[in-house]
């Protein structure tokens, strides 16, 4: 790797790509690789998909560039309505683009912080909602994102994630969210709840509905904002266009990045006109925010998932077949513990033989995987937890060959511990 580059980086695969296509990536060698890690869930519809692409080139040969609040452009404004249309909700959303995830969190905090007049945020254990400052205080983990950061912006109270995938029920979620209104802080200081409907870096957990629920309850009630954090889980990668709409629930709220423009910087925050009118002229904007090329590309990405049978298609393909295989290798007794998460966003945990986290196997697997050709990504709390994260529109085939060579290491490995 080039010594220029920032030292703070952390690298999980030291290779060099210079092409892309679907599901595939080649390094400067010429290697190919089977891709799992899709650019960290930037990549639903995979690597240069020719419609983005085209899209791309398209508007680039007529605006590359316009700061909208100083001079608004059209690419910025069809897509404000586009993204209205495409969220499923009772009411239109309206809509602040972005230029990442952890930007549209910073702007979500500022709304919250301006409609109701407090400062106060709830967040969740093993949550990641981005690394600015703000954004990293509301990170349900400290290394290494707040290592040696000092006092970070707040208040952020944090309570564990209810969800089937941890064993932390609804009602010792609730317990923890009474004591730290009861200990910690006043109600009447609290201006947002942020969540992800399903946790990311945490290793692919699905939010309890019955909490969500009570949550959605418990914001209305107390004028607080819910804001829920759909950078990762968005735009079909849980199988529905939302991860929200899995748990009958609707944010105030919502937080959009990573596959919203096909792998062109964008972020998006869209809610309810009660959070997102009347706010101070000026208080939001950015010279970048909803940049022509990145919303031209986001243009062709909700076109493409608002095809009739694109979800039905990614069920079949994708979510149905990692099932079965997790299925087959429990089955044949090899170290996996839960699939979490849900349609396709799923993590397979990696388990010792008495069922505990295994962080020493997934360390190994990673290399070796890259070695034959698959690159996975980790997560987890203790970064045992595979994160599946390739394109949704993986060939089967493709899906299937990934599927096989991992099953194939995590049996080499299980032989290997047993000799």
């Amino acid at each position: 790797m080039q010594t220029a580059i920032c030292s703070a980086l952390s690298i999980v695969h030291p290779i060099e790509l210079i092409k892309g296509q679907n599901a595939h990536v080649w390094d400067v060698s010429g290697k190919q690789y089977i891709d799992f890690v899709g650019g960290i869930g930037v990549l639903n519809l995979g690597h240069c998909h020719p419609r983005i692409v085209a899209a791309i080139q398209n508007q680039a040969s007529q605006l590359i560039h316009s700061a909208f609040n100083a001079v608004p452009h059209q690419p910025y404004m069809q897509l404000a309505q586009a993204l209205s249309n495409f969220i499923p909700s009772k009411t239109p959303f309206d809509v602040l683009l972005a230029n990442s995830g952890a930007e549209a969190t910073e702007n979500a905090l500022k709304i919250a912080r301006l409609k109701t007049g407090r400062t106060g945020v709830i967040a969740f254990d093993g949550g990641f909602h981005g690394r600015t400052l703000a954004a990293v205080n509301l990170n349900g983990k400290v290394a290494a994102y707040k290592t040696k950061l000092g006092s970070l912006p707040g208040p952020v109270y944090h309570i564990p994630y209810p969800s089937e995938d941890n064993g932390i029920t609804a009602a010792q979620a609730k317990i923890a969210l009474e004591r730290v209104l009861s200990v910690e802080v006043d109600i009447n200081n609290i201006a947002a709840i942020i969540v992800e409907p399903i946790i990311g870096e945490g290793g692919f957990q699905l939010l309890n509905p019955e909490f969500a629920v009570y949550l959605r309850r418990f914001c209305d009630e107390n004028g607080i904002a819910l804001i829920f954090d759909e950078v990762q889980s968005g735009f079909g990668r849980s199988g529905k266009r939302f991860a929200f709409e899995h748990l009958n629930v609707a944010p105030d709220l919502l937080l959009m990045g990573k596959s919203i423009a096909g792998g062109v910087p964008l972020g998006a925050v869209a809610g309810d006109v009660k959070w997102m009118g009347d706010l101070p002229k000026g208080s939001l904007g950015g010279t970048y925010s909803g940049n022509p090329l990145a919303c031209a590309a986001a243009l062709a990405t909700i076109d493409i998932m608002s095809q009739e049978d694109f979800f039905a298609q990614v069920a079949h393909n994708y979510s149905e077949v990692v099932s079965a295989y997790h299925q087959k290798w429990q089955e044949q007794g090899l170290p996996v513990g839960r699939l979490t998460g849900v349609g396709s966003m799923r993590g397979i945990e990696l388990v010792d033989a008495e069922g505990q986290p295994d962080t020493d196997l997934l360390a190994k697997i990673l290399p070796a995987a890259r070695e034959q050709g698959l690159l996975l990504m980790p997560s987890g709390k203790y970064r045992n937890v595979i994160r599946l994260l390739p394109p949704l529109t993986i060939e089967t085939d493709v899906l299937v060959e990934g599927l096989e060579l991992l099953g194939r290491l995590l049996a080499e490995q299980t032989v290997a511990t047993l000799a």
